[in-house]
């Protein structure tokens, strides 16, 4: 890994090309939820990113690993920074079927280069890093399931008709969501059912206690509507009164790409 201090200045040469942009539309458009400038380093394994925002509420975790990338070149270690909005402002010109590809070979600039016949590349200047490294949580999570998108985003909506803040309760069989506001409340259960549950609502789950945690809804919310479009489940682990980890997967086709939300729990019921 490069040295922390390392400005985005480098020497680096590295190119990542995907087949499709809808894999950095979903990493860009979920750091862009949480901090305003992202460092990123670039390894012969792949790209990694991780930070914190400002509120410390939430903590995003990004792993894209080499193999997952149609073409992945990394001839030294590199760390490059950039301003979220302008670097997702480039990606949300790419068009369903063009090829991504992202590289900098040496200076402060960073190149972008779209091409499905039709070619554009752009140069992004670099700025400096400002972001200190920032530890993950050693976490025991009691608590695992998976849910599909489509059911966890009508739960987010459900639930935040009534309140701003959402209760997870989990057993050996079933995961109830709940809230409650001045207007009244409202609860969701899953439960877990027999046989092969892969293409249902509530795909898995474990517990080996019962967790019961707050949330806030604005921030699930957020990310779920930036990171889950890259992935038709969700993985959850959480214990009680304990930080709630997000897993998202980067495209059925990836093979260990990921980005994970740390989410700090409500501390007043």
């Amino acid at each position: 890994m490069p040295d922390e201090n390392q400005t985005s200045k480098g020497d680096g040469a590295f190119v990542a090309a995907t087949q499709t942009p809808s894999e950095w539309r979903a990493v860009t458009a979920a750091i862009q939820t949480l901090v305003e400038e992202a460092t990123f380093d670039v390894t012969a394994e792949g790209i990694t990113f991780r930070a914190m925002d400002p509120s410390h509420v939430a903590l995003v975790d990004l792993f894209w690993p080499s193999s997952d990338f149609q073409k992945f070149v990394c001839t030294k270690p590199d760390r490059f920074t950039v301003r979220m909005e302008d670097f997702a402002k480039l990606i949300r010109r790419a068009e369903s079927k063009d090829i991504v590809e992202i590289s900098r070979q040496s200076g402060d600039s960073l190149n972008v280069k779209l091409s499905n016949g039709y070619t554009r590349e752009f140069e992004l200047h670099l700025i400096e890093s400002t972001q200190s490294n920032t530890p993950l949580p050693k976490l025991n999570f009691d608590a695992k399931f998976t849910t599909s998108e489509p059911a966890f985003d009508r739960i987010l909506n459900d639930v935040s008709a009534i309140s701003n803040h959402i209760t997870i309760e989990a057993t050996q069989t079933k995961v109830q969501f709940s809230g409650k506001g001045d207007t009244g409340k409202a609860s969701v259960t899953l439960e877990k059912k027999a046989g092969d549950a892969s293409k249902g609502d509530l795909r898995s789950l474990t517990a080996e206690k019962e967790s019961k945690s707050t949330y806030s809804i604005e921030y699930l919310l957020k990310i779920t509507k930036a990171a889950g479009s890259a992935s038709d489940s969700i993985n959850f682990e959480y214990s009680s009164k304990m930080p709630l980890r997000v897993e998202f997967g980067l495209g059925e086709n990836s093979k260990g790409g990921r980005i994970h939300f740390y989410l700090a729990p409500r501390v007043t019921e």
